[in-house]
């Protein structure tokens, strides 16, 4: 067997694995139980979202392929991470689960009252993020839905059952609590093959595959893969520059947060079906939604699928450029 067909064998082993671990405790289909459930506010249904390992270590990543949007932000070391949000369907296990930054709480804000799975925070940060308009559900409080998989060293391997939180799925697409739709896309634009966003220390490649209809992944310059083998892709993504400047918190390794500002205005590029399209992004307050519009004034529509948004450094996504 070839060294592409182990690792997909591996790969597909371990998800398996991970499946049997919670079946006993989710009935193997994520759903929680009823003693599970609360009721959470939300302005368009509730969403869960689970901070999300991005380095070598914690690939492939496990349940990111049911996510309907996925946000990618830049942490310590200039190193990126990432913040998976669901809400139509919920897989039995996601992970591996990290830390939560401070940039995470002026971006869901756009979701109502979400629920914020993650592994910890900086010590300073736990109260600002008990404050926030969310439902925390980090290990202390729920540690029965968290579990260390197998085949991988702490702290890439910490893994979330949803069907063990207080949540339920609302059945809607998360993109509709961003006040986005699917439809037409832009008029103009130009043909593009492939996109790299790139981060000091990481970078995310999208290259179009018009017989999948999707944007395929490939992160740090390898092909992103789901724990089973398949590519993860995305039907839309939204390249959207930002300011990132140092936060008042540090990790515990003494380096500082960046903090991400997803509140102000700014230009974006948006791929799909093929194209990129120049747009501009407004966002007011931190209550408000993020508005994409095109030349002609009119609101970006995404295609059907996935959604992805990377916050990029400004005068860092540049051009398009080989996967």
């Amino acid at each position: 067997m070839s060294a592409a067909g182990v690792k997909r064998s591996v790969g597909a082993l371990f998800g398996a694995l991970l499946l049997a671990v919670t079946a006993g405790c989710t009935g193997g289909d994520g759903s929680p139980s009823p003693h599970d459930s609360a009721s959470f506010g939300g302005r368009a249904g509730r969403v869960l979202a689970v901070k999300i390992d991005n380095v070598a270590p914690a690939r492939p990543h496990t349940g990111l392929e049911k996510a309907d949007v996925v946000y990618v932000e830049q942490v310590e070391a200039g190193l990126s991470r990432i913040l998976a949000v669901y809400s139509s369907e919920v897989p039995p296990v996601i992970g591996p689960v990290r830390s939560a930054r401070e940039t995470d709480l002026e971006l869901l804000r756009q979701f109502g009252r979400p629920v914020l799975a993650f592994s910890g925070a900086q010590g300073r940060l736990l109260p600002v993020i008990d404050r926030a308009p969310l439902d925390a559900v980090p290990p202390s409080k729920a540690p029965g839905a968290y579990f260390r998989g197998p085949g991988r060293p702490a702290p890439h391997n910490l893994y979330l059952r949803p069907g063990r939180i207080p949540f339920e799925a609302s059945g809607a697409d998360a993109v509709e609590a961003l006040g986005l739709k699917t439809g037409a896309a832009p008029s103009g634009g130009e043909p593009e093959d492939s996109r790299t966003v790139r981060y000091p220390s990481a970078s995310v490649t999208f290259s179009w595959s018009a017989g999948r209809e999707r944007w395929l992944v490939s992160l740090d310059g390898a092909p992103a893969r789901t724990s089973e083998g398949g590519r993860l892709g995305a039907a839309t993504v939204v390249v959207q520059e930002v300011t990132v400047r140092p936060s008042e918190f540090r990790d515990r390794s003494g380096n500082v947060s960046p903090f991400t500002e997803t509140v102000g205005a700014g230009s974006a590029v948006v791929l799909r079906d093929g194209r990129a399209h120049d747009v501009r992004w407004s966002r007011p307050s931190a209550d408000a939604d993020t508005v994409y519009t095109a030349s002609d004034g009119r609101r970006v529509e995404l295609a059907e699928g996935p959604l992805w948004i990377l916050y990029a450094p400004r005068g860092s996504s540049g051009p398009a450029t080989a996967p």
